[in-house]
């Protein structure tokens, strides 16, 4: 007769331990171990294949291998085709993930209606809601088709099946967490079961030529739930954000094996659904006030796409011990750092002055071209002084206060003369070799305390 038998198992790396354990010892995170029971004895014979069946794999020298171009296909809505590169790849897994409400299974329904259009039959399987569920959905996104299957289930088995009997070109399962595996004994969302369940589905789309969209959720730290093994195993992770108090939504590309993880789709949700922004420089400059002390325009790249956002910084007295730093869209350990070089290079006294910044319109902005606009929207407001409404200010800023060059300086600048700013400051080393868009003046600077001089003086 079978046993059971209790084990803990990491949720970050799969780590498996007899006894729970606060910190896990594979990855070092805390409050990560999961209990899981498990079966000993006499159990159903798993059978698991890799390759197609009557095929077996050899070894081949890379000289005599033949490439061949993959079709991609490419959906209706354009923000998506360019952050998957170029469309999706017949036979790639896809694992999209997101908060809760935040509009993952409109996006997948979208997408699904309007391959269907195109005569590719996509078999949508709901694991959370109900046929009459999913089809009032459609209703109210006006989306019909006779190619779109809809498919209420969770036992994977059951799934194949109905895959082998439709033989979809694009399956869309949401979400993986509901789904399990019947010869697995632990429960549906568990580490076991979606690391099998993903395994599965990647057999089942890399031998048949299906691309397979998972819908995957996250856990409070905004990481997609389960291991990490779980993004390794899929060719692309796309993560879609905003909150849900602004209709703009952000997918991003973190991971994908057929393109650039740089890229950045942005949707705006109405009642009709998801619909794409061709402009959101325009978007997130919209509602900016001028002539307000602590607001700067940065053109940010988000991929091969430049981006104009509005940072704004308040500088205020602290009334604690400790002065506060607090920064959204930005990495507060980046403001801590300018605000050190603000105070050692160009003498503003930060030290007992509370800093708030924020990326205006929920962007999240890493990359080091947005120093010099953090800077001076500090100075900016802890000299009460306005910056001009029509000036752009671009560069990276190093630890002695110089400002280094930053990369496609020319499509920067294009993005900002197209919007009307007359005025950018750009790194002098990135002055030369290339011509300067009419109607729009470039101002080279080489120090953080020469930018504050022609921004705010």
């Amino acid at each position: 007769m079978a046993k059971k038998r209790t084990k803990f198992m990491c949720q970050e790396c799969g780590y498996e331990s007899p006894k729970w354990m606060g910190r896990c010892p594979g990855c070092g995170e805390w409050n990560k171990m999961v209990e899981e029971v498990e079966v000993i004895g006499k159990q159903p014979k798993r059978s698991f294949q890799h390759s197609a069946p009557g095929i077996q794999s050899k070894a081949t020298p890379i000289t005599t291998i033949a490439t061949e171009h993959e079709p991609r296909v490419t959906t209706k809505l354009k923000e998506l085709n360019r952050v998957l590169g170029g469309g999706v790849v017949p036979g790639s897994l896809i694992l999209i993930g997101g908060d809760p409400g935040i509009g993952k299974s409109t996006l997948m329904l979208q997408v699904s209606a309007q391959l269907a259009i195109a005569n590719q039959k996509v078999l949508y399987i709901s694991g959370e809601e109900s046929v009459k569920q999913t089809k009032l959905r459609a209703d109210r996104l006006q989306l019909s088709s006779p190619e779109l299957y809809i498919y209420a289930e969770t036992n994977l088995e059951l799934i194949h099946q109905t895959i082998e009997d439709i033989s979809p070109q694009f399956v869309v399962v949401d979400s993986i967490q509901t789904v399990f595996h019947p010869e697995v004994t632990s429960a549906p969302g568990s580490v076991s079961q979606v690391r099998e369940c993903t395994a599965e589905l990647m057999r089942i789309g890399k031998t048949k030529g299906i691309a397979i969209f998972l819908v995957g959720h996250v856990t409070k730290e905004g990481s997609i739930a389960g291991p990490r093994i779980l993004e390794h195993m899929v060719d692309t992770v796309l993560y879609f954000e905003g909150e849900r108090h602004h209709t703009y939504r952000i997918l991003r590309a973190v991971k994908n094996r057929f393109g650039s993880t740089n890229e950045m789709g942005i949707f705006e949700m109405k009642e009709s659904g998801l619909e794409e922004v061709a402009n959101p420089s325009e978007i997130f400059l919209e509602e900016r006030s001028e002539g307000a002390a602590g607001s700067t325009v940065v053109a940010s790249m988000e991929g091969t796409r430049p981006v104009l956002v509005e940072i704004q910084a308040l500088i205020s007295p602290t009334s604690f011990g400790n002065p506060r730093r607090m920064a959204t869209g930005i990495d507060h350990n980046r403001v801590s750092l300018i605000m050190a070089v603000l105070e050692k290079r160009v003498g503003l006294l930060l030290q007992n002055q509370d800093a708030y910044l924020k990326v205006a319109g929920g962007v999240k902005l890493d990359e080091p071209a947005i120093d010099l606009a953090v800077a001076v929207s500090i100075a900016s407001s802890f000299r009460d002084k306005q910056t001009r409404a029509s000036d752009c200010i671009i560069g990276e800023v190093g630890l002695t206060g110089e400002v280094r060059r930053v990369s496609r300086i020319e499509q920067r600048v294009q993005e900002a003369a197209k919007l009307g700013f007359d005025r950018v400051i750009i790194p002098a080393n990135n002055i030369g070799g290339w011509k300067f868009p009419e109607g729009i003046k470039v101002i080279g600077v080489s120090t953080v305390g020469e930018t504050l001089k022609h921004a705010l003086d």
